[in-house]
């Protein structure tokens, strides 16, 4: 059971519109590596995860993508907010206006409908958990161009915080996963064990 608290996580306060930057972040509502998808993998993916540990940790971070997933719909809206025809297609995104005004749609960048083939649940808890490292990287590395590409400081506000979340995500996933490998690898031969576990060091040396 999820409880709505009436308000975002990072307060939202956009001030300037601006379609095409809006059109740009949408990606993170429902592009590939967007909050949508990535909420979606976590809340499915908890169900197979073995032990309470592991499915309360999916839980909560599959709960945390859902308020990101609210925040930057929060951004695309009000820098669409108001805007008719003419200005979407000044900047560019009048074929989305035709199709969806200003209203948020679940698109990548490119306008490209979300799709579940963005996701992937395995009922494998190393498989899960290590798709779930890379998830969180892409995130981090699409949030990183988005701020590449804005110069609103409305906006670079709150992108930054989200992907300071990303990097929490990585790191919290990360610890989850050591812990599943060296119980996989017990039940591996003495030398492929203790070669694994050379590789299990550089692994959390990555994470660290």
């Amino acid at each position: 059971m999820f409880i709505f608290e009436k308000r975002t996580q990072i307060p939202v306060c956009i001030k300037n519109k601006n379609p095409h930057l809006a059109g740009i972040i949408l990606s993170q509502y429902g592009g590939p590596d967007g909050e949508l998808s990535a909420s979606l993998r976590y809340l499915s993916q908890r169900f197979t995860m073995p032990d309470n540990k592991g499915k309360a940790l999916l839980t909560d971070i599959g709960t945390e993508e859902l308020a990101h997933l609210e925040i930057i719909g929060s951004i695309v809206g009000q820098l669409t907010d108001c805007e008719g025809a003419k200005s979407f297609d000044k900047y560019g995104n009048g074929d989305y206006y035709v199709d969806h005004g200003n209203a948020v749609y679940p698109a990548n960048a490119a306008g490209v409908p979300f799709t579940a083939a963005y996701l992937q649940s395995k009922a494998d808890p190393i498989a899960d958990l290590v798709e779930d490292l890379a998830a969180e990287q892409k995130a981090r590395a699409t949030y990183d161009n988005i701020l590449r590409l804005s110069d609103d400081p409305d906006v670079n506000e709150v992108i930054k915080f989200l992907r300071e979340r990303e990097i929490v995500h990585f790191q919290r996933f990360g610890d989850t996963t050591i812990t599943k490998l060296n119980i996989f690898y017990k039940t591996l031969t003495p030398y492929t064990y203790k070669k694994r576990r050379e590789f299990n060091h550089s692994v959390f040396l990555l994470i660290a």
